[in-house]
C-alpha cells in the first residue's frame, strides 16, 4: 500500500510539472500559418538564425510557444518553400554606431533618461520573434522604435506663446541706448523681481504678453523703450518641468514629468503608447476638467500633420479611450495591419491606411469576414462599393492574389529561330505563329509537329499536323487557343547522336561527331594522328550489324575490315574508305614495340635511385643487387613495396577519360580532380568520395619480407617487378609508435621483449571512447595484424621497431532531443494516468 502511495504520489508530481510547463507557455494554440505572410516567416527565420537556432529548433520553439503540432507542419513547409525558391533569410544587418547628444544650454528641471542599457534575454527574445507573428496594430511600431524617442526640441526659438509658469528661467536682454541683462527665475507664486521695478506677475501669461507688460513697467527706468531707441527681448533660459497624467489605454499609465516644451505626441512615447484596446483616433487632451483638443494619430502617420498635437500645461490628462471600430487586412495590399475606423470612414479609406494594393492583388473585389450576433459570414465587395461600404468592428478583409495564369498566352519550342512565349492575338492560327518566330530552322522535322493544349475541362489533349503543309498551304491552318504550347523537332532530336570513335594507338583517342564522306584518315587525324608505336598497316574498323540473322548460333555481331595506311595517312590501295555513323577506329601497336619500363629504389642502398626493368622476369633481388646491395644500417624487416593498384589504374582511366572529353572546357576540372585523387593516393587516404567509381583501396603498401627475398631469391615471395614499383628500405628504427584513442599519443623507444599492453601503458592507456577489441598493429613494411581471440583470452600482435600500434575510436551514441524527451514525457504521464485508474 506504501509503495502504490508513493507511486501515485510521483505521478501525481510529474503531471504538475507537465501541467506547470504547458500554462507558461505564451497562447499561440489559435495561430494560423497560413495567415501569415512570407515577410513575417522571414523575420521569424533571422530571429532565429541571430540567435543561433536551426530550423529544427525553429520549430521545437514554435511546439514549445504552443503551437498545434499541425501548424507547426506548416510551418515547416513555408520555411522550406523560402529556403528552396533561394530567399535567403538573413538580410543585410543595418550598423548602428552610438551618436554623441550635444548638451543644449536650455535644460528642463525633471529632466531624467529613459534609455535601458540591460540587454535582453534569450527567452525574450525568444517571446518577441513569435510576437512578430501577431498581427500587428497599425501605429503602434511608432512606439516600438527603440531609435525613436520623440523628445521634444529644446534648441528652438522660444515660441511667442509659451505659457510662463513656476520654475521658468527668464532671459531678458535691453540693447540701444541701455545696455542691460537679467537672468530670473519664476518663482512658486509666478512672478519675478526687477530691478527698480519690483515683483512683476508674469504666470500664465504667454511670452509675448509678459514681454510687452515688462516693457511698459521697465519704460520708465530706460525712457528708450518707449521711443524705440532702445529694445527689449525675452527668451527662455532653463525649461520647467511639468506633470502629466496619461490614463486609460495606454501601454505605462502614470504621471509623467515632460518638459513644458512637450506635446501630446511626446507624451504618449513616454507612456509608450496606446496599448492593444486603447484608440489611436480619439486621444483626449483634458485640461481644468474639459477636453481641450482631440488627437487622430492617424493625422501624423499617414499625412505627416500634428494637427491635434498641442503643447501641454502642468496637469493636463492625456486620456486614451477604448477603440469603437477596427478592422484587420491581411493579403495582398502594401501594409497589412489592423485598423482603426471611424464614423464616416470606407473600406476605400482603409484601403488607403494599408497603403493601396500590392503590384499583383486582385482588384475587382475584396473578401470580407463579419460577425454576426450568432456566427460568422462572408461576404464580397465588389470594386464599385469600396467607397460606400462602411467598415463594422471585427471586420477582416482579404485581399487575394490575381490568378497565376496568363489570358492570352502560346507558346513554340524546337526548331525555330526565335523560340518561347508570345502574345495570342485574335485570329492567330499556326502558320501565324511560326511566321512570327522568324520562321523555321534548316534542320526542322517536317514530317510532323504537334500542339499540346488544354481541352475545356483543363485536361491535356494532342493535335498532330504535318509542317509541311502547314507552311505549303496544302493542309487547313490551325487556330490556335489560349496555352497552346506548339513543338517542332529537329531531325537531330529524333535520331541516335551520330558519332564514330578513334582507340588505340593515337595521341588522342575519343569519340568524333560523325560528318559524311568521313574518311578513316580523317578519324585518324582528328585523334592526333599515330602513336610512335602504332602500325598503320593494321587498322581495324568495326560496324554494326543491320541485318543478322538472330536465329542462327554464329550469327555476326560485327562487321570487321582491316585497311593499310601509311603514316602520311595516304591509302596504299585506290579504294577510299568512307566510315559510317557509329564505326569503331582501333590502331593497333606495331609488332614487338615495347615501352620502357621503370622501377624506383630508395633507402640504404649504395645506388638508390630510378632503374628500367632488363627483362619480364626481373625480381625484387635483382633490383637490390643492381642498386649494389644494403648498406650496414638498412633495416630490412621494414623494407616495404609500393604498387600501383586500383588507385593508380583509376587515376590512370579518368586520366585517359579527360583526354576524351568531347568538351575541352571541363579539361581543367578534371585535371584538379586526378591531383586531388594523387595527393590521397599519396597520404594513404580513401578516395572513394572524388568518383562515382566502385570503391578503390585506400592503400597500395605491399608487405614483403627482404630478409627472406634475399636469402632465397626467385622463390615465389620475391615477387617480380612491375611498372612503377617503389621499393623502400629504411635504415634501423628504434620507435615504436601509438596514436589513436590514448591518452598521449607519442613514439616510445623499441624494447626487445616489450608487448603491446606496455607500449599502451607508456601512452598513457586507452580513453573512454577507445574501440579496445579492434586496435591493430601497422608494421614498417606495410603489413597489418590485429588482436585475435580465443574464448576470454586475447592474443595481441608482436611488436617490431618501426611498428604503429593504432586504437580506434568508438562510435558516437546519438543523445535524445529536446522533442524526444517532450514525447518521452507525454507518454510517462500517459502511463501514469492508466496506472492510477488501475489502482483505483
Amino acid at each position: 500500500m506504501k509503495q502504490r502511495l508513493i507511486l501515485l504520489l510521483s505521478l501525481l508530481f510529474f503531471c504538475l510539472f507537465i501541467n506547470t510547463t504547458i500554462r507558461a507557455q505564451n497562447n499561440y494554440a489559435n495561430q494560423k500559418v497560413d495567415e501569415l505572410s512570407d515577410a513575417q516567416i522571414k523575420t521569424l527565420m533571422q530571429r532565429a538564425e541571430s540567435l543561433g537556432y536551426s530550423d529544427a529548433q525553429l520549430e521545437q520553439m514554435a511546439a514549445a510557444q504552443g503551437m498545434k503540432q499541425d501548424e507547426v507542419m506548416k510551418l515547416r513547409k513555408r520555411v522550406e518553400t523560402i529556403r528552396k525558391n533561394g530567399s535567403s533569410a538573413t538580410g543585410n544587418k543595418p550598423t548602428t554606431g552610438g551618436t554623441s547628444q550635444n548638451r543644449t544650454e536650455r535644460q528642463y528641471v525633471g529632466a531624467t533618461d529613459s534609455s535601458s542599457t540591460m540587454q535582453p534575454t534569450r527567452q525574450e527574445l525568444i517571446d518577441k520573434a513569435f510576437d512578430d507573428l501577431k498581427p500587428k496594430i497599425f501605429g503602434s511600431e511608432l512606439f516600438k522604435n527603440p531609435n525613436s524617442t520623440f523628445e521634444p526640441n529644446l534648441r528652438m526659438a522660444t515660441p511667442a506663446g509659451y505659457i510662463i509658469g513656476p520654475d521658468d528661467q527668464l532671459l531678458i536682454d535691453i540693447t540701444g541706448d541701455n545696455e542691460a541683462n537679467y537672468d530670473l527665475k519664476v518663482s512658486p507664486d509666478g512672478s519675478i523681481r526687477i530691478e527698480y521695478v519690483g515683483l512683476v506677475k508674469v504666470g500664465g501669461l504667454s511670452i509675448e504678453a509678459a514681454r510687452a507688460k515688462i516693457k511698459n513697467l521697465m519704460g520708465a527706468t530706460y525712457p528708450g523703450l518707449r521711443n524705440g531707441r532702445t529694445n527689449l527681448a525675452i527668451n527662455l533660459g532653463n525649461i520647467r518641468g511639468i506633470k502629466v497624467i496619461l490614463n486609460g489605454q495606454v501601454t505605462k499609465p502614470g504621471t509623467y514629468t515632460l518638459s513644458s516644451l512637450s506635446s501630446v505626441f511626446n507624451a504618449l512615447y513616454a507612456a509608450g503608447g496606446p496599448n492593444d484596446n486603447g484608440s489611436y483616433r480619439k486621444i483626449q487632451v483634458v485640461r481644468n476638467n474639459r477636453v481641450v483638443a482631440t488627437v487622430d494619430f492617424y493625422d501624423l502617420i499617414i499625412n505627416g500633420m500634428q494637427k491635434g498635437n498641442v503643447r501641454l500645461q502642468d496637469q493636463d490628462v492625456i486620456n486614451v479611450p477604448v477603440y469603437e471600430n477596427r478592422v484587420e487586412v491581411v493579403g495582398e495590399v502594401k501594409n497589412p495591419a489592423i485598423f482603426e475606423t471611424i464614423k464616416g470612414e470606407t473600406f476605400q479609406n482603409v484601403l488607403n491606411f494599408a497603403g493601396g494594393f500590392s503590384n499583383i492583388a486582385y482588384q475587382s473585389a475584396v473578401k470580407v469576414f463579419q460577425n454576426t450576433d450568432r456566427e460568422r459570414k462572408i461576404s464580397d465587395i465588389f470594386a464599385a462599393d469600396f467607397n460606400t461600404y462602411i467598415p463594422k468592428n471585427g471586420d477582416k478583409f482579404f485581399i487575394e492574389p490575381i490568378l497565376d495564369r496568363f489570358e492570352n498566352r502560346v507558346e513554340i519550342n524546337g526548331a525555330v529561330f526565335r523560340p518561347g512565349y508570345f502574345e495570342l492575338e485574335k485570329g492567330m492560327t499556326l502558320k501565324q505563329l511560326i511566321q512570327k518566330a522568324d520562321g523555321l530552322k534548316e534542320d526542322a522535322f517536317m514530317n510532323r509537329g504537334y500542339i499540346s493544349r488544354l481541352n475545356a475541362d483543363n485536361t491535356l489533349g494532342l493535335e498532330s499536323f504535318d509542317v509541311a503543309a502547314i507552311m505549303s498551304g496544302s493542309q487547313a491552318d490551325i487556330p490556335l487557343r489560349r496555352e497552346d504550347k506548339i513543338t517542332i523537332s529537329s531531325i537531330f532530336d529524333l535520331r541516335e547522336e551520330y558519332k564514330i570513335t578513334v582507340q588505340g594507338e593515337v595521341r588522342e583517342p575519343n569519340q568524333f561527331a560523325y560528318a559524311e564522306n568521313m574518311s578513316i584518315e580523317d578519324a585518324i587525324q582528328m585523334a592526333g594522328g599515330f602513336k610512335e608505336g602504332a602500325t598503320p598497316n593494321r587498322v581495324e574498323i568495326s560496324r554494326r550489324v543491320r541485318n543478322s540473322n538472330v536465329q542462327s548460333v554464329a550469327a555476326s555481331t560485327a562487321d570487321v575490315f582491316t585497311i593499310n595506311i601509311d603514316r602520311n595517312l595516304k591509302l596504299v590501295t585506290d579504294t577510299i574508305f568512307k566510315l559510317q555513323p557509329f564505326d569503331i577506329v582501333s590502331v593497333r601497336s606495331e609488332e614487338g614495340y615495347v615501352v620502357q619500363k621503370q622501377v624506383k629504389i630508395e633507402g640504404e642502398v649504395l645506388y638508390p635511385g630510378t632503374y628500367t626493368i632488363k627483362s619480364k622476369n626481373e625480381r625484387i633481388s635483382d633490383l637490390v643487387k643492381r642498386a649494389g646491395g644494403l648498406t650496414a644500417m638498412s633495416y630490412t624487416d621494414g623494407a616495404s613495396l609500393k604498387r600501383p593498384g586500383r588507385n593508380a589504374i583509376l587515376m590512370q582511366t579518368q586520366k585517359d577519360s579527360l583526354e576524351n572529353e568531347f568538351y575541352k572546357e571541363r579539361k581543367q576540372e578534371e585535371q584538379n580532380r586526378i591531383l586531388n585523387l594523387q595527393r590521397a593516393t599519396q597520404s594513404g587516404v580513401d578516395t572513394t568520395s572524388f568518383s562515382k567509381q566502385p570503391q578503390v583501396i585506400s592503400s597500395d603498401l605491399v608487405g614483403i619480407d627482404l630478409t627472406r627475398i634475399l636469402k632465397e631469391p626467385g622463390k615465389r615471395f620475391d615477387l617480380l617487378l612491375e611498372d612503377g614499383d617503389i621499393i623502400k628500405i629504411p635504415k634501423q628504427l628504434q620507435t615504436v609508435r601509438v596514436s589513436g584513442e590514448v591518452l598521449n599519443p607519442n613514439n616510445i623507444v623499441y624494447k626487445e621483449g616489450k608487448g603491446f599492453k606496455s607500449y599502451i601503458s607508456g601512452a598513457g592507456g586507452f580513453t573512454a571512447s577507445a574501440l579496445k577489441g579492434r586496435a591493430y598493429v601497422k608494421y614498417a613494411n606495410g603489413a597489418v595484424e590485429g588482436a585475435k581471440s580465443f574464448l576470454v583470452f586475447k592474443n595481441y600482435p608482436k611488436i617490431k621497431p618501426g611498428a604503429e600500434i593504432l586504437v580506434p575510436k568508438r562510435a558516437d551514441r546519438e543523445r535524445l532531443n529536446a522533442a524526444a524527451w517532450i514525447g518521452i514525457g507525454t507518454g510517462l504521464a500517459s502511463l501514469g494516468a492508466i496506472i492510477v485508474s488501475l489502482l483505483r
